[in-house]
This record gives C-alpha cells, structure tokens and sequence, in this order.
C-alpha cells in the first residue's frame, strides 16, 4: 500500500472518530474473500459486468461506510455517508451529503425537505444505512445502475399522509425534487450496458468502460472513454415525483417518474461529456407474506439520447424479483434479474444494444448485532453488439462467489 492509500484510510477512521463525538453515527467495514470471473471487469476497462474479475481474487474491503446526522435544532439536521472502496483504486468520497428540514407539525399532515446530493427513495432493495441492501451482497441491475449514475444535487419536498392519524390502514407520500447535474446519466447503459454489483460512485469519481470501438469515429471523437455522472453540462433542471403507498407496513409500493431535461447537443469539450436526455419511470413492491418471508419486485423502463440530431438513442428495461427469508440468526435471498438496452437509431457503427439475465444467492448469519458472516453465489449471461468490434463474443457468461464478514458499529 502505498502513502497516498494510507493516508485516505487513515482519514476515513480519523473522520469516523471525529463525527462520532458530536453526531449519530452508524456504519460497516465489510471485508470478502472474492473468487472472481477470467472476464476483466469494466473498473478494469473490460467486458465484465460484476465488480470484481481473477485478478482481484483474495481478501478485498468490499465496503467501508460512515452514515451521519447531527441534529442542527428542533427542525434542521445534517446528513452525510462517507465510503471508502478499494477497488479500481482506494477512493475517500461522500455518496450522500445533504440537509434536511423536518418541522414539528400538530397537522395530520407531515412534510419535511431534503436538500444537497442524495438517492431519489425509488428503491425497496436497499433500505439498510448507506443505501446498502439487507438481502444480497450484490445489488440488482437496477439499483447497481442507480448507485453509479443517479444521485439528486437539488432540492426535494415530501408530504405524507400517515394513515394512523387518519384512521386508516393506508399511508401515502408524495415527493417532488429538481435538480442540476447527473446530465451524463445514460452512458453506461448505451456502450456498457447494465451490471450487477454493490459499488455506489462518490461524488469525486469517473467511472471507465471498456474501448469502444466507434468512440474512434468522427461523430464520437468528443466522448471521452469514461463518465462523471455528476457533472454539469447544459445548464438545465431536472426533476422526478414519485408517490408511496404503504398498507399496515405489510405490502409497500413506490412509483417514481425520473427526467434529467437533458439537452442532447450539449457538450462539454474539456470533459469529454454530453448532457444525455434521459427519463424512466420506476415501480417497486415489497409485501411481506409473514414476518419472516418477504417478496420484493421492481420494474424501470425508459430512455436515453445523445448528440446534436440524437445519434445514440436507445431504450433501457430491467426488473428483478427477491425472495427472502430469516429463520433465526439467518437470512437466505434470492433474486433474479433481466436487463436489456436497445438501440433505436440509425448510427450502424455504434450498436448499443444489450441483454441479459442472473441469479444472485445469498445466505447471511447474525453472529451478534455487530458481527456478520455471508456467503453469495452469482451468475449471470450477457450478450452486447459492440463486443464484436473489438474482437470478442458478443455472449459471455459469468460466475461470482464471495465470502463476507461485516462489522457494523
């Protein structure tokens, strides 16, 4: 390790300790043992679609996170996460940063604000601190695509209606946030594709993809071979609304409308980003068959376009279904996902098209409340047409095991 990785892991456990004293503070060191695939990750600028390959086989800090909030006054607090990864190299950033206004209300009504950088709450996936997923160690399609290129950088207002106060077995939320930045949000679907993993980008971070072959031509000469989701290009808001249903904390359902208004012209030499047009809708559903068994399924389905007459536009759809199950100190998961992304222009020399579809299995034991111990199995078959041109198969099939040992505090 050399002194610049030393010194951001000492400052992640110096600003652990630092919060901890005036700030509640929850987080996790998670470490695996990873037997990884032969096919290079895309951090590595390969085809692979699961975060870790072959070379990263052996004892890896799969997850360092700090979850803060202090407390301002009655009404106004802080909100923070910190994470620490790594892999492709040790990263020290923010995923979250944000305040929040909460006021003390006698209405029947609740409302409160957020404002900073944040997750839009359109996930029942990852519900745990940090926007970690309770259930499988590798999150689905949907929500690996989220915690690479979609945060909020803007303002969101929300106004439940708690049904006890209505006397009622239902309870609604309505939310609507705009927002600047994530104009870049749609390159990874067009020449990656979807993946399956657990790494959220922090606010400081480019994400590489493999070479694609028709960055080299003249109408893609200005993209660069890397995205920063969280850049701002064209100057634009953006904004989503969403509703949230909630029956007797028994069965929960989510929709969100997403829209970046990004201008597709619009370019950023220095950076090598176009602001993409991108919007999906989101629908997920938990419902809880006992207090042990649960079901949860979501659904996205939308569309991304770049360029001066939209010479990349594609269509994207992805969903996924959980089952899990706690028996005890246990908790055993299984989800299967499907992706696609399809190609609705007219540039043959730049196919985005994609598909795929996996199976992740996870088997978690409760040693204390802070100790953890898990086991995950993974595969999943992809097939992408811009595989071809840099001389591999356009079909590939991956396997993922991990062993896992989580430290909460």
């Amino acid at each position: 390790m050399n002194m610049n990785n030393l010194i951001r892991l000492v400052t992640f456990f110096c600003l652990t300790a630092a919060i901890n004293s005036y700030a509640q503070v929850k987080g996790l060191i998670q470490v695996s043992a990873v037997k990884g695939d032969s096919q290079p990750s895309w951090q590595e600028g390969g085809l692979g679609l699961y975060r870790y390959d072959s070379n990263n086989d052996g004892i890896v800090l799969s997850q360092g996170v700090l979850d803060f909030s202090i407390d301002l006054n009655s009404a106004w607090s802080a909100h923070g996460v910190v994470n620490v990864y790594q892999d492709p190299q040790l990263t020290l950033g923010f995923s979250q940063a944000y305040f929040q206004y909460k006021p003390l209300s006698s209405s029947k009504y609740k409302w409160h604000i957020r404002a900073g950088g944040f997750y839009p709450l359109l996930s029942l996936e990852n519900p745990d601190k940090g926007w970690l997923s309770p259930y499988n160690y590798t999150n689905s399609a949907i929500n690996s695509w989220v915690g690479e290129e979609i945060r909020t950088l803007g303002v969101e207002a929300t106004i439940k209606r708690p049904g006890r106060r209505f006397n009622s077995a239902h309870s609604f939320s309505f939310v609507g946030a705009t927002f600047k930045g994530n104009d870049p949000a749609g390159t990874l679907l067009a020449w990656r594709g979807f993946a399956m993993h657990d790494r959220q980008t922090t606010f400081n971070e480019s994400i590489a993809f493999a070479p694609v072959t028709s960055l080299n031509t003249p109408q893609l000469q200005f993209q660069a071979n890397q995205v920063l989701p969280f850049e701002e290009v064209d100057g634009r808001f953006g904004y989503y609304a969403g509703v949230h249903w909630d029956y007797l904390k028994k069965s929960q359902f989510r929709f969100y409308y997403y829209d970046n208004n990004g201008d597709p012209a619009a370019l950023n030499k220095s950076t090598g980003q176009y602001a993409w047009d991108t919007r999906f809708s989101s629908a997920a559903w938990l419902y809880k068959f006992t207090a042990n068994t649960r079901f949860i399924t979501q659904m996205m389905s939308g569309s991304t376009a770049m360029g001066t007459k939209r010479g990349v536009n594609n269509r994207f759809y992805s969903h996924f279904v959980l089952v899990s199950h706690k028996m005890a100190k246990h908790r055993i998961s299984i989800r299967y996902d499907y992706f696609e992304v399809t190609d609705h222009d007219d540039w043959l020399f730049d196919p985005n098209a994609s598909e795929g579809e996996g199976i992740t299995a996870t088997l978690r034991y409760q040693l204390t409340p802070q100790w953890q111990l898990g086991i995950e199995g993974s595969a999943l078959h992809s097939q992408a047409d811009n595989r071809a041109a840099i001389n591999s198969p356009k079909n590939i099939s991956q396997q993922q095991i991990s062993l896992n040992v989580q430290w909460r505090y």
